[in-house]
């Protein structure tokens, strides 16, 4: 479905939306660049998008599947880039991911969005920066990807909240096992991480000047949006290894707990042994015996458990055991 599609001369939007036979037409103006996008298209549409600006088969077929790693990559004149969107949802602990599969011309930039990620507020921004879509797609291209990189930051303070209420769970006193949740929280950490990582290495090759579409002015503000991302990178890297180690840190907790009441265990076993030993003895059907015929027996015996399993207890208290 196309969810917009205009021309810009000069950096200023034209009115009205095309379609895609008259925003071809006017790519190939001088001066001017059409800006189209796209959500979900159907293998009809984007047929007919691709005949319209001679997009390579190669590459659409990449933007109709979808589920590509994020990369650049040249077609003749056009660039395609690739891009996953993120959003974290803390009520389910997820990271919900999209991809942007965008190409790149001197006279026009096609957006082809897959799941959520709606870029209305990027048009509506960059329709206030003249200055900067006077320089074209390139202009484009780089307030997609800056506005990508800040959702990326948004989805890393939402795990870092979740990842430090997950450590202080391990510490707790209280007997807790957040195995589940830590486990649940690394796998979606290794999705973004999958996410984040290699479109790093994509965009150094867009700050650097490797690509002739993106202007020298704007070489500075992708290096900006590479700045952001390494960072970004980096954090969710780092999120990786505080799970690792709070999954290990639980895992001992846990044996700890065991150990702990294994002990405990054991020293019961031991203090009730004295009653059972005593009592099973006393239980033998022999007529001569200590003490069974004499009048303070029972009470003697009875004491003697008492005073030896209070010993006992006393003994696994001061060891720590109870």
């Amino acid at each position: 479905m196309i969810v917009n599609c205009a021309r810009y001369d000069q950096g200023c939007r034209r009115e009205g939306d095309l379609s895609l036979a008259q925003a071809a037409e006017a790519a190939r103006e001088t001066g001017s660049f059409v800006w189209v996008g796209i959500a979900e298209p159907s293998a009809e549409e984007f047929d007919a998008l691709a005949e319209q600006f001679d997009l390579h088969e190669l590459a659409v077929e990449d933007a109709l599947h979808a589920h590509q790693l994020p990369k650049v990559e040249m077609y003749g004149e056009t660039m395609l880039v690739v891009v996953k969107t993120a959003q974290y949802v803390d009520s389910d602990e997820v990271i919900e991911l999209g991809e942007l599969v965008i190409f790149v011309h001197a006279t026009f930039i096609i957006v082809v969005r897959h799941g959520d990620g709606p870029l209305t507020a990027v048009r509506e921004r960059m329709e206030r920066r003249t200055d900067l879509l006077a320089h074209g797609p390139g202009a484009v291209l780089y307030a997609i990807l800056d506005h990508v990189v800040d959702d990326y930051e948004l989805a890393a303070q939402g795990v870092d909240v979740d990842i430090q209420q997950v450590e202080s769970d391990v510490f707790s006193p209280e007997v807790t096992n957040p195995a589940q949740r830590i486990y649940k929280l690394e796998r979606e950490v290794l999705a973004f991480y999958a996410a984040v990582a290699p479109l790093a290495e994509a965009v150094s090759g867009l700050a650097r000047g490797h690509y002739e579409l993106i202007p020298d002015p704007l070489q500075e503000y992708f290096r900006d949006v590479h700045d952001h991302l390494r960072r970004a990178s980096g954090r969710v890297n780092a999120f990786r290894e505080l799970l690792t180690s709070a999954l290990q840190a639980n895992l001992t907790q846990v044996s700890v707990r065991q150990n702990e009441d294994m002990r405990k265990i054991s020293a019961w076993v031991a203090i009730l042994a004295v009653p059972t030993m005593i009592a099973g003895i006393y239980g033998m059907n022999f007529d001569h015996m200590p003490e069974l015929h004499e009048r303070y027996g029972y009470p003697v015996v009875l004491l003697v458990i008492l005073v030896a399993c209070l010993l006992l207890y006393r003994r696994f208290k001061r060891s720590g055991w109870l």
